[in-house]
């Protein structure tokens, strides 16, 4: 019986990064589906399964004699490469069109026309035979690509993303043929971006997260898995409101008319030792930023500057929801504006609490909760719970109890309560495994584009960014300094 066996796989993508597989075993016959979101290292498993990546440590042994991998960017450049043959979409009076026909393109790599003909049979385009295939639908050119790779008789058949960019009747008839084809024993791999994209068919189940395999073996084991639940759970909140504010009329933002945030030449220094070294910058309003740089860049000093804790802001040049810092506001006239996470502050919320108590502490921007909780702070806090995935009784589990992750995502939720007008991240994917890591940056998502909350997300590393991310502040070293870089991305 064939098999593909990977073993604490590493294999290279680029010069700085890797992708992770620990454990896998494809056995004959077996359906899979990997799952993961963009940049997750989806499209790298497929390769690295069809022998396409180096392999820099760990174990790879397959005894599949013919693997064969489709993925969509493959197609897109058949058709391109079609449409090339012409260098026009219009020919002239007379011109042969030199585009091939579905039948060819079925039979590039083996030539067996009645083989085309019974797979065209099967999947339902042989009328498309004698076309030009690239006047095909989406979903017509699917199934040519399809049969095309299975003229080859692969013993094992990756499909990557096999259901982008098809409409709903096309992707149930894709289904449908995938399912019939595992049926016939054809031994078979999907990558998709969604949960809800795994067909019933399929047996087995891996999750990707930071181009490492986090999850993997029967369907209904890992679907079963919490914190895979949650990510699934996350699929279905696009376009939800947050839960509204405890008052919606009484929250304030800042002018219209005016930045977020302006910094103008900031400096904190030492002992004559620059932390920030003229630093000129500005939020304006609807801007997310991403602010990255090595420790001791001096990020978390901004940061102190931002949220009012930094003496030395008030000898800086520093305009905060569009007051001078200094014109009379206490430190709580600018901290009820801002919600704040960082890992010092999940250390240090250590008080034995349930969950619900967490996320309810973000109203009073304390460590537990030491005062009346009206009833309309409840009800939010059970909108809220109901957003993590954590609604009902689940609400009562203990906060340390949970796994990190779950934990940082209360956190967040705690911040958001309130509505501030900016949130500040501060290290969110700090000591989190690559699965929590994922669910952290979805909520982030999520949470950011359906409020009015603006975003400061703080790492060491770029690609460590939620989608929401329109802009970033790099700390360059400069000799014995950092200078600044701003791009909007």
């Amino acid at each position: 019986m064939s098999s593909l066996h990977i073993s604490q796989g590493v294999f290279r993508l680029s010069d700085t990064r890797t992708l992770t597989l620990s454990e896998l075993n494809i056995a004959e016959a077996d359906s899979w589906a990997f799952v993961g979101s963009n940049g997750s290292g989806k499209s790298a498993l497929a390769r690295a399964l069809a022998g396409d990546l180096t392999l820099l440590k760990g174990i790879r042994e397959n005894s599949f004699a013919h693997i064969v991998r489709l993925s969509f960017e493959q197609l897109q450049k058949l058709v391109a490469d079609e449409w090339q043959r012409n260098n026009t979409d219009l020919l002239s009076e007379g011109e042969d069109d030199t585009g091939r026909t579905t039948a060819e393109i079925i039979q590039d790599e083996v030539r067996d026309p009645a083989r085309c003909a019974a797979l065209a049979a099967q999947f339902g385009i042989e009328k498309l035979l004698e076309r030009r295939f690239k006047y095909l639908s989406t979903g017509e050119t699917r199934k040519t690509l399809l049969c095309q790779a299975l003229m080859q008789q692969p013993d094992l058949l990756v499909l990557d993303e096999p259901f982008d960019g098809l409409d709903v009747n096309a992707r149930a008839q894709l289904a449908e043929l995938l399912e019939k084809l595992s049926g016939e024993g054809q031994t078979m791999v999907l990558v998709l971006n969604r949960f809800d994209d795994i067909p019933a068919f399929v047996k087995n189940v891996g999750v990707l997260a930071d181009c490492t395999l986090a999850s993997v073996g029967p369907r209904e084991q890992v679907m079963a898995d919490a914190l895979v639940a949650q990510l699934a759970h996350s699929e279905s909140l696009s376009g939800m409101a947050v839960p509204q504010a405890e008052d919606p009329t009484a929250r304030v933002s800042p002018p219209a008319d005016s930045p977020l945030i302006v910094l103008r030449d900031g400096v904190v220094q030492y002992n004559d030792k620059p932390i920030l070294h003229n630093l000129s910058w500005q939020v304006e309003i609807g801007q997310h930023w991403q602010i990255t740089g090595q420790n001791g860049a001096g990020k978390s000093t901004l940061l102190s500057l931002i949220t009012g804790d930094h003496a030395q802001g008030y000898s800086n040049v520093l305009t905060l929801f569009g007051r001078r810092r200094g014109s009379g506001e206490t430190i709580w006239d600018i901290k009820r504006h801002i919600g704040y996470v960082s890992s010092s502050l999940h250390l240090d919320y250590r008080v034995s609490t349930s969950v619900r108590n967490v996320i309810t502490s973000g109203f009073f921007d304390s460590i537990g909760i030491y005062q009346a909780v009206s009833d309309r702070q409840r009800f939010l806090t059970s909108q809220w719970l109901e957003l993590l995935g954590l609604g009902g009784d689940a609400g009562d589990t203990p906060f340390h109890s949970l796994s990190w992750g779950q934990q940082r995502l209360a956190l967040i939720a705690r911040a958001l309560v309130k509505h501030p007008a900016l949130l500040i991240l501060d290290e969110p994917l700090q000591g989190l495994d690559p699965i929590n890591r994922q669910l952290v940056r979805r909520f982030v998502d999520i949470l950011i584009g359906e409020g009015e909350t603006q975003l400061l997300f703080v790492s060491h590393h770029a690609e460590d960014a939620p989608q929401c991310i329109t802009h970033r502040l790099s700390f360059i070293p400069d000799g014995d300094i950092y200078r600044y870089q701003i791009d909007a991305l």
